[in-house]
């Protein structure tokens, strides 16, 4: 089961011109402007309990770093949980993003609160 892990951050979500082409297509850009290095990501469709594999592997995002994450061109689902961990296991989650209007995620830290500006 999904689970909300915030150990000493809060998430927020900011929409900003979520306005891209409705192609049907839910591949994005992750962008990490967090100032933590992010060693995992999950997406995982909104109506689904667990959250799968982490997407980075053995990899992690470099905090300014950014990532192109692609979907298989027959996935159907449109909302999208994500979830971002740090070295610590510290999460954070953002639900229901509409992958078919988001080409661009920007991943903030600031004032001691977590927000996801969409694009």
């Amino acid at each position: 089961m999904k689970k909300f892990l915030s150990l000493c951050l809060s998430a927020t979500l900011l929409l900003a011109n979520a306005t891209t082409g409705n192609a049907g297509e839910q591949d994005f850009t992750v962008i990490n402007k967090t100032g933590v290095e992010i060693n995992a990501l999950y997406v995982s469709p909104a109506d689904k309990k667990e959250w799968g594999e982490d997407i980075l592997g053995q990899d992690t995002l470099a905090a300014g770093a950014s990532a192109d994450i692609e979907f298989d061109p027959a996935e159907e689902a449109d909302k999208w949980d994500l979830r971002v961990e740090d070295k610590e296991g510290n999460s954070i989650e953002w639900s229901d993003l509409d992958l078919t209007e988001i080409a661009k995620v920007t991943l903030l830290y600031a004032n001691g609160k977590a927000t996801a500006k969409v694009e």
